[in-house]
């Protein structure tokens, strides 16, 4: 099986396991996975598994792309109405394995991954906009008091004494916050429900409600998870 998959977070929820204990959980849907083509170690130097998820309009994809949704036969929908994958990831897998794919095949997140295993989260954390220190970086922020006005959200001094008397790369200002690819390492999936292809991860995955993440084999494993 590759080390991946692709799947839309639904939202938040609690769970109770047997103890008694409330778990809180991310819904994830991993419905509609195909497999749009394969990499191979003659072809390619490597060896993976081509993944689609979602669905638009073809009329959005560049014709190029639809070229090769036809030439593979991949191309779903009627006449006039037909529909490519919205997001398209590579994710390697072991060359025996690959021979075990076909090209146009769907499946779901039960035969990749079980309940128990640790795994990685990659999505795109919600964009806040132009956000200051506090906000972006939990700065405490200044006084407010002893004659102190007009200062209390700010960073404070930004560069060194009198040497080298620059601003250092990399020094935490007020800037663009969030919108950004962001990966929880070693979450652990609480339940898989086969029937309806959702994975409940314990905790929060980054990225609002409805936004696409990507499911894969934790590459730092902890001792005991």
């Amino acid at each position: 099986m590759p080390e991946g998959i692709l799947g839309r977070k639904i939202g938040m929820t609690v769970i109770y396991v047997e103890e008694g204990r409330q778990i809180p959980v991310t819904v994830i849907d991993t419905k509609g996975n195909k497999v749009l083509g394969k990499r191979t170690e003659s072809g390619n130097g490597y060896t993976a598994v081509i993944i689609g998820f979602g669905d638009k309009k073809a009329k959005r994809a560049t014709k190029p792309v639809i070229g090769f949704y036809k030439k593979h036969d991949l191309l779903e929908g009627e006449e006039g109405k037909e529909l490519v994958k919205q997001e398209v990831r590579e994710f390697r897998c072991a060359a025996d394995a690959l021979s075990g794919y076909e090209i146009g095949e769907s499946f779901a997140g039960h035969k990749v991954f079980k309940s128990g295993d640790v795994i990685d989260v990659v999505g795109v954390s919600k964009g806040r906009g132009f956000t200051g220190v506090m906000k972006k970086y939990h700065f405490k922020g200044s006084k407010a008091s002893h004659g102190q006005h007009e200062y209390m959200r700010h960073g404070g001094s930004i560069a060194a004494n009198t040497y080298p008397a620059h601003v250092f790369k990399g020094k935490k200002m007020g800037g663009q916050h969030g919108n950004a690819r962001t990966t929880i390492q070693n979450a652990k999936i609480v339940q898989i429900m086969e029937a309806e292809g959702l994975i409940l991860i314990k905790g929060g995955v980054p990225g609002p409600n409805g936004g696409v993440v990507r499911l894969q084999k934790a590459v730092k494993k902890q001792a005991g998870t």
